[in-house]
């Protein structure tokens, strides 16, 4: 037994007995041993790989072994196969979510195993067990959040998204709203692209399902006892959302476009600045009644320099307005998918999440992902595979999700909201859309991103997709 004892970072004392107990009687050792020592000794025999070892010869015990480390594997890597990219095929990743990699056949399909109490569907089948998690962790969500240590977040997240497959059954009211929202934020872009053509406004276009989210993010966060919302975002979409989410007159966006701001942007501190960078604050009273405060910080053109100015602001007003109390008050960062990867002030402002005197009871990341920064693929700006990895430095939950899925969006925010209120933790959105037109409106993006503009040339708009879906559902008329 030198080998084995060699190759595990234990007693190998221990282990000999155990291995000696197993080679008498597979079963008297846990089925997860029993699984280890059995793929011990398929090593020894020259196996060509866990996706070619035989599934005979397991006993039911062992089987239900099997299909418990088939629903963590989807648990911990569902989100590799996600569909949460509207217009770009997903990158290959050897899958560990076959059958046979977890000793498993299709003569088990139809078998019924207890684990799936575990997933909150009862006993089940294994097809039906299979079906419950691709939906649940492979549909237009991806979720990475098993590095969590604190066992109460994950098993919080586990009884959110498995109990109802990770769909939120919203009612017909609800998606009506939903379907309001993202046609006031489609139809405000597509009234400045046809007057204004050419001019910059650093358009939504691609991602406009994020004004749906945020109107989630307001009326949720209400409900949970948040009365002001502090937000740093740079220049995409920032008209859209002053206008549709902060109140800000469309007379005034215009008379900003015609180069004659009116009082309500003079007075604001902007003068001088560009439309796209100027700060707003508004009370707003929520669907349920709520007063909240809503806080827009001002913007320069660098990249990510609001965030400790936003941050700052949330934790001056938590220890001089609210006594620290950090259910009152969230702050908000929306970040671009090459700018949270590559400017350096995102990494020292996720530092403060634990630290005393800087932290604000955990800020919610939202990424305006559109694939690409200013010219440049994305593989051209970071290492790592999500932009969002940074989240793993402060061990918290991200959420990818298909824009063009706004009920999953509004979905994935409101878990946001409520994961922070309840643990007090920093969460991500990883908002995965596009970019219809360029960088801003005078770029021509086809000539360095040719093949990805072909692909978005031809797909329909968010309120397509979700119109026709309302309409095929009978909601809407």
């Amino acid at each position: 037994m030198h080998q084995l004892t060699n190759s595990v970072n234990v007693n190998g004392a221990f282990i000999d007995d155990l291995y000696a107990r197993y080679a008498a009687d597979p079963a008297s050792v846990d089925p997860s041993w029993r699984m280890f020592f059995q793929g011990y000794q398929h090593g020894l025999n020259g196996s060509a790989g866990d996706d070619h070892v035989s599934p005979a010869g397991l006993n039911a015990r062992e089987r239900e072994a099997a299909v418990m480390k088939l629903v963590n594997a989807y648990r911990d890597r569902g989100h590799l196969v996600a569909n949460t990219n509207p217009v770009r095929p997903r990158r290959f990743f050897r899958s560990d979510l076959s059958l046979a990699h977890h000793r498993l056949e299709e003569a088990d399909l139809d078998r019924v195993f207890d684990v799936g109490k575990q997933i909150r569907i009862g006993p089940a089948t294994l097809r039906d067990i299979i079906g419950h998690l691709q939906e649940t962790y492979c549909s237009t969500i991806g979720t990475e959040f098993r590095y969590i240590p604190d066992s109460g977040i994950r098993m919080w997240l586990h009884e959110r998204m498995e109990s109802k497959a990770n769909r939120p059954g919203y009612s017909p009211e609800k998606k009506r709203e939903i379907l309001s929202k993202l046609s006031e934020s489609v139809g405000f872009e597509n009234f400045l692209h046809k007057k204004y053509t050419g001019q910059k406004r650093f358009s939504l276009e691609g991602c406009e399902s994020f004004v749906p989210a945020l109107f989630a993010l307001f009326e949720h966060g209400a409900e949970w006892g948040v009365e002001e919302f502090v937000i740093g975002m740079a220049h995409r979409g920032r008209l859209n959302v002053l206008a549709n989410l902060f109140g800000k007159s469309y007379e005034n966006v215009f008379a900003e476009f015609e180069g004659s701001a009116l009082p309500e942007s003079a007075g604001a501190g902007g003068e001088g600045d560009v439309k796209y960078h100027l700060g707003y604050s508004a009370d707003v009273t929520t669907e349920c009644g709520n007063n909240i405060h809503l806080a827009l910080m001002f913007n320069p053109s660098h990249l990510e320099a609001v965030d400790p100015v936003a941050l700052g602001s949330v934790r001056a007003k938590l220890d001089s307005l609210y006594g620290e109390d950090t259910q009152r008050i969230v702050p908000v960062l929306v970040h671009g998918d090459a700018a949270i990867s590559g400017q350096g002030v995102v990494y020292e402002i996720a530092n403060f999440h634990n630290l005393k005197g800087y932290n604000t009871g955990g800020t919610i990341h939202i990424v305006l992902n559109n694939q690409v920064g200013f010219t440049a693929n994305y593989r051209e700006t970071r290492s790592s595979l999500y932009c969002t990895d940074i989240a793993k430095v402060t061990e918290s939950p991200v959420f990818h999700v298909n824009a063009d899925d706004p009920e999953a969006v509004v979905h994935c925010v409101r878990m946001a909201i409520e994961l922070r209120q309840r643990f007090k933790i920093d969460v991500y959105i990883d908002l995965l859309g596009y970019r219809r037109y360029g960088h801003n409106e005078g770029d021509e993006p086809g000539f360095t991103q040719p093949l990805l503009y072909e692909a978005i040339n031809k797909h329909p708009t968010v309120l397509k997709i979700y119109t026709d879906q309302l309409l095929s559902e009978g909601v809407v008329t």
